[in-house]
C-alpha cells in the first residue's frame, strides 16, 4: 500500500514531458509563400527551434525559438524575432499532441499553441483570448506535400 502512494505521488508530482511531437522539420507551402519551423528532439530538459518563412527565394522573416524548463519546473517557449531579445510563454496546457503557450503581457502574441495531427502539425499564436488567430497547418518537409 505504502509503495503504491509512493508510485502515485511520485507521479503526479513528475512534470509533464517537452513536446516531442514537434520534433523535426515542418512546411506549409502555398503557391510560392513557405513557411517553416524545425525542431530538436527534447534532451536534457530543451528544444531548440528555428523558423522563417518567405515568397520564392527571399526570407521574409525568421526567428530562434527554444522549450525548456525554469528552476520552477514550469516549461516555457521563448520566442527571439530576427534575433531580439526572447519573450517567454509559460506553458498553460499541455498533452501529450498538444501544448499551449501563454504570455498576457506580450503584445502580440500573447498565446502559442501547436497541436499533433494526423497529417503534420498545426500551429497558432492569437491574443490570449483566442481572438486574431493566425494558424498554420505543417506537414514534415520532404513528403511531397507541397506539390
Amino acid at each position: 500500500m505504502m509503495w503504491t502512494l509512493f508510485l502515485l505521488a511520485a507521479a503526479a508530482a513528475s512534470p509533464a514531458p517537452l513536446p516531442a511531437f514537434l520534433a523535426g522539420c515542418w512546411e506549409q507551402r502555398k503557391a510560392d509563400r513557405w513557411t517553416e519551423e524545425c525542431w530538436t528532439v527534447p534532451r536534457g530538459g530543451l528544444m531548440i527551434g528555428s523558423g522563417r518563412d518567405g515568397q520564392g527565394d527571399t526570407v521574409h522573416h525568421w526567428e530562434w525559438m527554444r522549450i525548456d524548463r525554469g528552476a520552477d519546473g514550469v516549461m516555457s517557449f521563448y520566442a527571439s524575432p530576427k534575433g531580439a531579445p526572447a519573450v517567454a510563454f509559460k506553458a498553460t496546457q499541455v498533452s501529450a499532441t498538444d501544448i499551449t503557450f501563454a504570455n498576457a503581457g506580450h503584445d502580440f502574441p500573447q498565446r502559442v499553441r501547436y497541436l499533433r495531427t494526423t497529417t503534420g502539425v498545426d500551429a497558432e499564436i492569437s491574443l490570449a483570448d483566442g481572438s486574431k488567430p493566425v494558424r498554420w497547418s505543417y506537414r514534415r518537409s520532404g513528403d511531397g506535400s507541397e506539390k
